[in-house]
C-alpha cells in the first residue's frame, strides 16, 4: 500500500513538472532600428546544434511591433541551416500592400501577408515558420492564417542559427531591421520542443534557454521587463525664467508654460518636442502658480490675484496678460482639478507666508469669476505637497498626504500626513477615507494621482521633502483600503520648494507613466521627462531574470521528483526517516536603473541650489547607501544584507584607517557563530560576489595585497561622500565657509549610513556625528554675527539636525534672529528649544530667553 502511495505521488510530481512556466506579460526583447546609428542596432543570435534529420522543424515566436518610429523597413530573421540554405523573414512597407515576405536562398517566395495595424502594434501576434522537407513545402501562419509555398528545394541541416534583427554573420550580415519586440521563440520537431527562448532577462546580453540551457546572446538589448521597472529619461532641456506644467492625456502632450512660448512634447509623435511663441507677445509668471489643460486650452492661475489667463493652443493666443505681478506666490503647491459637471476649476490648499491652506477655491469659466466654498464633512487639514486625482467626469476628487499642520501655522506642530481625502464636487463634502502606514521615512506626494475608477486604484509619486537631493517613487494603492505598494524604481529629483515642481502623468494610448520634473536654476528651469511602461513592475519583485528562475524551479522540480521517488523508498524500507534539502544558491545579478549627483575629488565649491543631478561614479553613505557606476546605474540594490555589511565593514576601515581589516576581524563580526572552516568558505564566496560587484564601478576593487583586505579607490575617479567628510573635518584649524558649505552638501542627504544598524558601526556613527558638530561650531566661533547672521542660522539648523538639544546651536541661532530684527523668531527657537530639553533631559533649560542674548 505504501508503495502504491508512493507511486501516486511521484506521477503528481512529475505531471507537476512538465506544466510549462507561467511568464508575467509584460516582458520581451525590443530592437532598436533605424532611429539609431548602426553600432547601436539590436542583435539577437539564437543556435541550435545536432538536430536530428525529422521530417520537419517548426520555429514560432510572439511578434509586436514598437510604435512612433519613422522607419518599419528590413530583417526580422534569418534562419540559416549549415550555412547553406537561409529562409528570411523581411518587412517592407515601403511600396507594397503585403508588408511581410519570405525569403528563400536569394529569391522571393510566394508568400506574403499582412497583419492588421492595430493588432500589430498594440498587442502580440504569434508567427509560425513550419518548415516540411518530406512534402518540400513551407507553411508560415500568422494568427489564424496561414500561408504555403511547395517545391522550393528546401535542404536538411543539422545546425541551424536563428538570427534576429541585424547580425555580422558572414555572408547573411544586415543592418537594416524595422522596430519590433520579441518573445517566447521556440523551436520544434515532431512535436516535441527543442528549445524555448522565453527572452525575459531584465538586463545583459545572455539570452536564456529553458529546455536544454542552450543560452543565445544579444547585443544592444531593450529588455521589455525593464522598461516596465526603470524608468527611462526620454527628454531633457531648459526654459528661460519660470515654468509650469498641464497635460494633455488625449494628445498625450506634455505642454511646458514658460513666459515666452509654449512648449510641448508629444509621446506618439515623430517630432516630439515643439516650441511656438506666443502671438500676444510675453506672459508674466509667477514662481509656484499652476496650469491645468481642458478641451485645447490651457488655464495659468494666477490664485492670488484670482485670475485666471487662458491660452487657446489652436490661435496661440493668451487672453489676458499680465505685468508687474509678485516674484512668488502665497499659495504654493496647491492641488487643482477640472469638473465637467459645472465646468468650473477647483482649487484645494496650498502654502505661503508660513501659513498653510485648507480653503477650496472655485473658477467658473463660463462667468470668468472665483468664490471660496464652503465645504462640509470631515476636517481637511491645512496642507500642501498632497496628491490629487479627480474621476473622468471631475466631480469627485481624492486628495491623499501633504505636509502641514492642524491650525494651518508652520510654527505649530507642523507634520507629514497620510489621510485620504474624498471630495465631492455636488455636495462641497470632505469624507476621510482611510490613513495610510509609512514603512520607512516620511514623504510628501508630487502634484497629480492618476484614478482609476473602474478598478478602485490609484497611482502617485511620494518623495522625502527634507532632502534636497531626493528621489520620486511611484507608488499604487487602493481607494478603498490603506494598502498600497512600491512600483518601479526611483526618479532623482532635487527638491528646494519653491524652486522644484514634478507631475506625474498617464498616456492611455502609448499605455505608459510620464514623470515630468522642473528645477529652477536662476534665470532658467530645467525639465526632465521620465517614462515607465503601464503595467509597473513591484518594486520588491526580484531582479533574477525570470528565465534564470525557471532553471531553477525546472531543476528543482527534477530534485523534487528525485526526492520524492527515494523517499518513498525510504519510506517503504525504513518508515519515516527524517530527511533535508539544502536551498539553492541564487545567483547575484544586477540592473541599470537611475541616476543621482555626481562629486569629484579634489573638492569645489558648490552652489547649493546649481549642484547638477549626474550620479556617476559615486559612492554615498550620507543617508541611503547608494553606489554608482560609470554610466550612472544604481547597484546598491542588488548587495544582499550579508553583502552590503561585508562591503562597508571593508570600505569603512579603508577609508577611515587606511589599511582595511583583517581575514580575523571579518570572521569576528560576520561569522562570529561559525566555525573556522564554515566562515572561511562563508567569507570565500562571499568576498568573490563582492568582488563581481565592484567591478562594475570600475577605478575601484577589492585586495589583500597587505595581508588585510582593502577596497582601492582612485579617488579623482569616484566620488565617495565619506572620503570627502574626512578630508574636511580633518583639519579644523583650516576651516573656512567654502568647506563648511561642502560638508553641508553632504550631510544634507542625511545622517551616515542612517538606515542601517549594526553594532560595530554605531562608533562610525557617533564619531561623525561629533565631528561634523565640532566643525560646525568651531568655525561658527570665528564668525562674527554683524557679518554673516543668516548663513550662522543655517549653519545652526545644520548643528540642530545632528543634536536637536545642542545648546551651542540654540545660543547661536537666537542671537544671529535677533541681530536680524526677527526677535519672535528668537524667541520661538528658545522655547522649542526647552520643551525638547525638557522631555528629553526630564528637567527645565536652567537659562532664560534674555540671557543667553548678553
Amino acid at each position: 500500500m505504501r508503495f502504491f502511495v508512493s507511486g501516486i505521488i511521484a506521477v503528481i510530481f512529475l505531471n507537476i513538472l512538465w506544466i510549462p512556466p507561467v511568464h508575467a506579460q509584460s516582458y520581451g526583447l525590443g530592437f532598436y532600428s533605424h532611429e539609431v546609428v548602426q553600432d547601436k542596432r539590436t542583435t539577437l543570435n539564437l543556435g541550435i546544434s545536432n538536430v536530428s534529420a525529422k521530417d520537419n522543424l517548426e520555429v514560432s515566436f510572439d511578434l509586436s511591433f514598437i510604435p512612433n518610429q519613422q522607419i518599419y523597413f528590413g530583417y526580422m530573421l534569418r534562419l540559416v541551416g549549415d550555412d547553406k540554405q537561409n529562409i528570411d523573414l523581411v518587412y517592407d512597407n515601403q511600396y507594397n500592400t503585403k508588408h511581410f515576405k519570405i525569403i528563400i536562398g536569394e529569391k522571393l517566395s510566394k508568400i506574403s501577408f499582412n497583419i492588421d495595424d492595430k493588432e500589430l502594434f498594440d498587442n502580440w501576434s504569434k508567427l509560425k515558420i513550419f518548415i516540411d522537407f518530406k512534402n518540400d513545402r513551407l507553411t508560415v501562419s500568422a494568427g489564424k492564417a496561414s500561408y504555403s509555398e511547395a517545391g522550393i528545394h528546401l535542404k536538411q541541416s543539422a545546425n541551424y542559427k536563428l538570427l534576429f534583427g541585424a547580425n555580422a554573420y558572414r555572408q547573411y550580415q544586415t543592418t537594416d531591421l524595422p522596430p519590433f519586440k520579441l518573445r517566447d521563440v521556440k523551436i520544434a520537431q515532431q512535436d516535441k520542443l527543442l528549445s524555448w527562448w522565453p527572452l525575459n532577462e531584465w538586463q545583459g546580453d545572455v539570452v536564456h534557454e529553458i529546455v536544454n540551457q542552450n543560452n543565445g546572446t544579444v547585443t544592444n538589448p531593450l529588455w521589455i521587463k525593464a522598461r516596465h521597472r526603470n524608468w527611462q529619461i526620454e527628454k531633457e532641456f531648459s526654459v528661460k525664467g519660470d515654468a509650469s506644467l498641464a497635460f494633455d492625456p488625449a494628445t498625450e502632450t506634455v505642454y511646458v508654460i514658460a513666459a515666452d512660448s509654449l512648449i510641448s512634447y508629444s509621446v506618439n509623435k515623430l517630432t516630439p518636442l515643439k516650441s511656438e511663441a506666443y502671438k500676444t507677445g510675453r506672459q508674466q509668471l509667477i514662481p509656484g502658480d499652476q496650469a491645468l489643460f481642458h478641451h485645447d486650452k490651457l488655464y495659468y492661475l494666477f490664485i492670488d490675484q484670482k485670475a485666471i489667463a487662458t491660452y487657446s493652443i489652436r490661435d496661440q493666443h493668451w487672453d489676458k496678460t499680465f505685468k508687474n505681478m509678485p516674484q512668488e506666490t502665497n499659495t504654493g503647491h496647491l492641488n487643482k482639478f477640472f469638473c465637467t459637471a459645472d465646468s468650473s476649476v477647483y482649487t484645494i490648499g496650498g502654502y505661503g507666508q508660513l501659513i498653510y491652506k485648507d480653503s477650496v477655491q472655485q473658477y467658473k469659466v463660463s462667468t470668468g469669476t472665483w468664490q471660496q466654498v464652503k465645504t462640509k464633512g470631515d476636517v481637511f487639514t491645512p496642507r500642501y505637497m498632497a496628491g490629487l486625482g479627480a474621476n473622468a467626469a471631475g466631480d469627485t476628487a481624492y486628495v491623499i498626504g501633504g505636509y502641514g499642520s492642524a491650525s494651518g501655522q508652520q510654527i505649530v506642530n507642523p507634520r507629514n500626513l497620510y489621510d485620504m481625502m474624498q471630495f465631492t464636487v455636488k455636495t462641497k463634502t470632505f469624507k476621510k477615507l482611510f490613513n495610510i502606514s509609512i514603512k520607512s521615512e516620511d514623504f510628501v506626494f508630487a502634484n497629480s494621482l492618476i484614478i482609476n475608477s473602474k478598478t478602485k486604484a490609484y497611482y502617485g509619486l511620494i518623495f522625502p521633502q527634507h532632502k534636497f537631493n531626493s528621489n520620486l517613487q511611484l507608488i499604487k494603492g487602493s481607494l478603498d483600503k490603506p494598502a498600497y505598494q512600491l512600483v518601479g524604481d526611483t526618479i532623482p529629483y532635487l527638491f528646494h520648494d519653491a524652486r522644484a515642481y514634478a507631475d506625474v502623468y498617464y498616456c492611455p494610448h502609448s499605455n505608459k507613466f510620464l514623470t515630468v520634473t522642473l528645477f529652477k536654476d536662476k534665470e532658467q528651469t530645467r525639465v526632465k521627462v521620465y517614462s515607465l511602461l503601464s503595467p509597473p513592475e513591484p518594486l520588491d519583485t526580484p531582479i533574477l531574470s525570470e528565465a534564470g528562475i525557471n532553471y531553477i524551479l525546472w531543476i528543482g522540480g527534477l530534485l523534487v521528483v528525485g526526492l520524492g521517488i527515494t523517499a518513498a523508498v525510504v519510506v517503504y524500507r525504513r518508515k519515516n526517516k527524517a530527511r533535508q534539502q539544502p536551498p539553492l544558491p541564487l545567483p547575484v545579478t544586477e540592473v541599470a536603473v537611475q541616476h543621482h549627483p555626481e562629486q569629484v575629488e579634489p573638492l569645489i565649491e558648490l552652489d547649493h541650489d546649481n549642484q547638477v543631478n549626474n550620479n556617476k561614479n559615486a559612492i554615498f553613505l550620507f543617508g541611503d547607501l547608494q553606489l554608482f557606476t560609470p554610466e550612472g546605474h544604481e547597484i546598491t540594490k542588488y548587495f544582499t544584507p550579508l553583502l552590503k555589511e561585508l562591503f562597508l565593514v571593508i570600505l569603512l576601515y579603508s577609508v577611515k584607517l587606511g589599511r582595511g581589516v583583517s581575514s580575523e576581524k571579518l570572521n569576528e563580526i560576520l561569522w562570529f557563530d561559525k566555525s573556522e572552516k564554515s566562515a572561511r568558505n562563508n567569507r570565500s564566496v562571499n568576498i568573490a560576489k563582492l568582488k563581481s560587484l565592484l567591478d562594475k564601478m570600475g577605478h575601484c576593487h577589492l585586495s589583500k595585497d597587505t595581508g588585510y583586505w582593502k577596497i582601492e579607490i582612485d579617488y579623482n575617479q569616484i566620488m565617495v561622500d565619506y572620503h570627502n567628510y574626512l578630508n574636511i573635518v580633518s583639519n579644523k584649524n583650516k576651516l573656512n565657509k567654502q568647506k563648511i558649505i561642502q560638508l553641508t552638501h553632504i550631510t544634507q542627504r542625511g545622517n551616515f549610513l542612517s538606515n542601517i544598524e549594526y553594532e560595530w558601526l554605531d562608533a562610525f556613527k557617533s564619531e561623525v556625528s561629533n565631528e561634523i558638530i565640532d566643525s560646525y561650531i568651531q568655525f561658527a566661533g570665528s564668525v562674527q554675527i554683524a557679518d554673516d547672521a543668516e548663513f550662522l542660522i543655517k549653519l545652526a539648523n545644520d548643528i540642530f539636525y545632528f543634536d536637536p538639544v545642542n545648546e551651542d546651536a540654540m545660543i547661536l541661532k537666537c542671537k544671529a534672529l535677533s541681530f536680524l530684527g526677527k526677535h519672535s523668531l528668537a524667541k520661538n527657537t528658545f522655547e522649542n528649544f526647552s520643551k525638547e530639553y525638557k522631555v528629553i533631559y526630564g528637567e527645565g533649560f536652567e537659562r532664560d530667553f534674555h540671557s543667553i542674548l548678553e
